[in-house]
């Protein structure tokens, strides 16, 4: 029976037309699913079905989701991500913890810090919004530079992300930035790169497990708000509430940045 699948142009080009024309026919494409994004059952004989491939290094996946939730396309994971996305398939991997996120290499400056990623929900405009909150270990220095000053937000307003004034306010946009939300999990923040194509700002070493109402909050709105702030100023908070008061002091001193941006393919 023909499925109700949107295949994108970037999937047909990587997995090839007859392939592409096999599963449209109904061929090698499942009824029913799990969505690679909010994990929820889907049926593609009665709703439209987003096909998406993850591409590693040596491996490709091909999955599927909610039209509604991410539209067809290709995402690039590394080949580590992408193994273990198998087996979280498969059930042979454990759950992640949820917070705070695993730290990478911050590409931004030479010097080597981690990057601390906390996922919560904090109330904008009387709507729960997915906010990511991210900060280092340790001061940031701007590239060439050998000095004690911490450059982590000075580099982030010159990559157009703004001053917090109000958290009751929703941040303005970052164009070029999102957030790879896929299989359920929090993958990388993107930036803008080179040719038009974006590039890992920040990289889960393993895909990071969300809550259900964080990802729900994230399919609902399309998008996520990050804050970020220079090290020492939210620290690794165990409530949201407490989390909220951290951000409102961090901005009342003028240590946060914020910017709203859109769930990565959307």
């Amino acid at each position: 029976m023909p499925r109700m699948l949107d295949v994108s142009d970037d999937v047909r080009a990587e997995i090839g037309d007859e392939e592409a024309d096999r599963l449209l026919a109904g061929g090698d494409a499942p009824g029913s699913y799990d969505c690679t994004s909010c994990r929820t059952p889907g049926d593609s004989e009665q709703e439209r079905t987003s096909t998406v491939l993850f591409v590693g290094e040596e491996t490709a996946v091909l999955a599927f989701a909610h039209a509604t939730c991410i539209p067809s396309q290709v995402v690039p994971v590394s080949e580590e991500q992408l193994q273990g996305a198998v087996r979280s398939i498969t059930g042979e991997e454990t759950a992640a913890p949820q917070n705070p996120a695993p730290a990478v290499p911050l590409p931004t400056a030479p010097r080597q810090a981690t990057l601390g990623i906390t996922c919560g929900l904090v109330l904008i405009e009387s709507d729960l919004r997915p906010a990511l909150v991210v900060e280092p270990d340790g001061p940031i220095a701007r590239p060439g530079s050998a000095g004690p000053d911490d450059a982590f937000l000075p580099l982030l307003l010159e990559q157009g992300f703004h001053p917090v004034m109000d958290m009751n306010q929703l941040p303005g946009p970052n164009p070029g930035w999102s957030a790879l939300l896929a299989m359920g999990k929090l993958h990388a923040v993107l930036q803008p790169g080179s040719a038009g194509q974006q590039a890992a700002w920040w990289q889960a070493h393993q895909p990071l497990a969300v809550s259900d109402g964080w990802r729900a909050a994230a399919n609902k709105a399309q998008s996520v708000v990050m804050y970020a702030a220079p090290a020492g100023s939210i620290g690794h908070q165990p409530r949201e509430d407490l989390m909220r008061q951290a951000l409102e002091d961090a901005a009342a001193k003028g240590a946060l940045v914020a910017a709203e941006m859109p769930l990565a393919g959307t």
